[in-house]
């Protein structure tokens, strides 16, 4: 597929998302929006993509709404606006394949609301990570007030946004909000490291424990467990089950199919 605010590349297993406005700091726009929509698409419907990876080019990961148009919306389109990054992000967070933000720069606004729909958050040290948007009379609308509360946790969250404050990529890691943090001269090759060993285990057992997981969250915990229960005993109906268990027996490494 052709994009104009973005670059894709397959590697492997691996499909990379790269944000490429970076006179703008990769801000987010209907166009960027649209085209993530479809990138994120592209690659959940590759049945040889197993990991995708999502970051930005130049100094920032994305550094937010553009916020030059925020002076022409209506409140209804606001509304709409809000609404549509939104569903880009529910489709980030709901799709069966692994995501890895990978945290290159400037995560702030909906920048850093984009890496929190991801299910691992690597950044670099020299990173800066935030929700601004209180400095604007405004608040996160991109899914921010929900997804960081659960991530960091209430008290944590509220600071973060009611102060507005960046935190640098060690403080974001002491804070639960990323997965880990490394030199930016070793980021892409700490990320890809992390991906090719996700890659390698079961696409079915990975989509699985995506989905307890993100279905239990809210859920009270007997449902969680139910959940849990139910796909364990799908699990088992599947070549890769049987491909593992075998591996494990033979002593050699499993090939999982995604079957």
């Amino acid at each position: 597929m052709e994009y104009e605010t973005l670059e894709t590349k397959k590697e492997g297993n691996l499909f990379w998302i790269t944000l490429n406005r970076p006179d703008k700091l990769n801000a987010l726009n209907s166009k960027l929006l649209e085209e993530l929509n479809r990138a994120v698409s592209e690659g959940e419907s590759d049945p040889e993509v197993r990991v995708i990876i999502i970051t930005g080019k130049g100094k920032a990961f994305c550094a937010g709404a553009d916020i030059t148009q925020f002076n022409q919306l209506s409140p209804t389109d606001a509304w709409r606006f809000s609404k549509r990054g939104r569903e880009v992000m529910d489709k980030i967070e709901s799709l069966s394949k692994p995501t890895i933000a990978m945290i290159n720069g400037y995560a702030l606004g909906g920048g850093l609301e984009l890496a929190l729909s991801c299910d691992i958050r690597i950044a670099a040290e020299e990173a800066q990570l935030g929700l601004p948007e209180i400095n604007l009379g405004i608040y996160p609308g991109y899914g921010g007030t929900q997804r960081l509360t659960r991530i960091v946790g209430k008290g944590r969250a509220l600071e973060i946004m009611m102060t507005g404050d960046r935190l640098s990529g060690k403080d974001a890691e002491r804070y639960g909000l990323v997965n880990r943090v490394t030199p930016l001269s070793n980021l892409e090759q700490e990320t890809r490291k992390l991906a090719e060993k996700i890659a390698r285990k079961s696409p079915v057992s990975l989509a699985l424990i995506k989905e307890v997981v993100n279905k239990g969250l809210d859920s009270p915990l007997a449902s969680g467990l139910s959940l849990e229960s139910i796909g364990w005993g799908v699990i088992f109906s599947t070549e890769d089950k049987k491909e593992g268990v075998n591996a494990f027996l033979e002593k050699r490494e499993p090939n999982f199919k995604g079957k």
